[in-house]
């Protein structure tokens, strides 16, 4: 009796339980809105954090609460995955140009060589905080490898005869992994360009020109020349340093032929025509002349001056 009494008793208490967390679950329900789970499945899932949210679900999110998509962007999925977003949402996708990552760093092996040599943990963050690494300039890739490592696409490499990051941009989906990862920051997001030519200072050396040229034979030594060749403004010079705005900049590449040290890299630019020498470029208008000059005298007929001829009224008389 007692248990049958318990059971019933046990039963009542979770029947009542259950009815009480169904009733409190339907009056605080949070109703989700149907587009954030549409726009999630035209995203990559990628959870790259490239957009600036928390994964592909905060990024749906955080585009069916706006007003409008500007500043939106999944850098993985690029503009037709947005494209898919906007339609989902009835709102207008905004235009924007393609990123792709760079290495802002030239500090070759042989450009650089190294001073001491690293024995630790082979990770670039724990090495910046320890010393400023094994060449001279401490502003330049410690080559340890954490972008690679932090790329989720395959797309960076580390070269084992340069020791520097090399991105392939067919693979880059511009997702800012390698960025944060850099504790030197040497890595940029630029527009990848039209036909994926692109102009930048390779260098992040604030050093003043002397102290960097020691240290590296391609750092940027802050002369100036490129701001001053540059017709569009798109170059500044700040602490011993050039630095090209891609926003601004419409490839004339100028700025590469002037750049004493040959800091300013041009990328997937067909090559350049090679320039006749001086000499010879002065001495071919000047041969005509001279051939026209020596041929003159034997191609006109030497002129014959006519003797006047005295009148016959006028003739001295003979026997006169």
């Amino acid at each position: 009796m007692i248990l049958t009494l318990t059971v019933i008793v046990l039963g009542a208490i979770a029947i009542i339980s259950a009815l009480l967390l169904y009733v409190v679950s339907k009056k605080f329900e949070v109703q989700e809105d149907p587009r954030i789970g549409a726009v999630a499945e035209v995203l990559p899932q990628a959870n790259c954090g490239g957009c600036g949210y928390p994964g592909c679900g905060g990024f749906a999110s955080a585009c069916a609460g706006a007003e409008s998509l500007d500043g939106l962007f999944c850098p993985v999925g690029g503009a037709p995955v947005m494209s898919k977003v906007a339609e989902i949402l009835g709102m207008a996708s905004a235009a924007s140009d393609p990123l792709v990552a760079v290495v802002r760093c030239n500090g070759t092996c042989e450009a650089r060589p190294k001073v001491n040599e690293y024995q630790g943990a082979r990770s670039c963050k724990i090495a910046s905080v320890l010393y400023a690494g094994e060449t001279g300039c401490s502003f330049g890739c410690l080559g340890l490898g954490d972008c690679a490592d932090s790329c989720g696409f395959d797309a960076l490499h580390m070269d084992a005869t340069t020791g520097l990051p090399v991105v392939d941009q067919d693979k880059c989906t511009s997702c800012g992994a390698c960025v944060k990862a850099c504790p030197k920051t040497i890595i940029e997001l630029r527009k990848k360009g039209p036909k994926n030519r692109r102009v930048f200072v390779s260098c992040v050396n604030k050093d003043k020109g002397g102290v960097a040229m020691k240290a590296c034979k391609n750092a940027c030594i802050g002369c100036g020349k490129c701001a001053k060749e540059c017709p569009f403004g798109a170059i500044t010079v700040e602490n011993n340093l050039a630095y090209i705005d891609h926003t601004k900049c419409r490839l004339c590449r100028k700025c590469v032929a002037v750049c004493p040290t040959h800091a300013i890299h041009e990328e997937n630019f067909p090559p350049r025509k090679p320039e006749a020498p001086k000499e010879e470029v002065a001495a071919k208008p000047a041969a005509p002349k001279t051939e026209q000059a020596a041929e003159a005298p034997t191609s006109e007929a030497p002129k014959v001056v006519a003797q006047p001829t005295a009148p016959q009224s006028e003739a001295p008389r003979a026997n006169a």
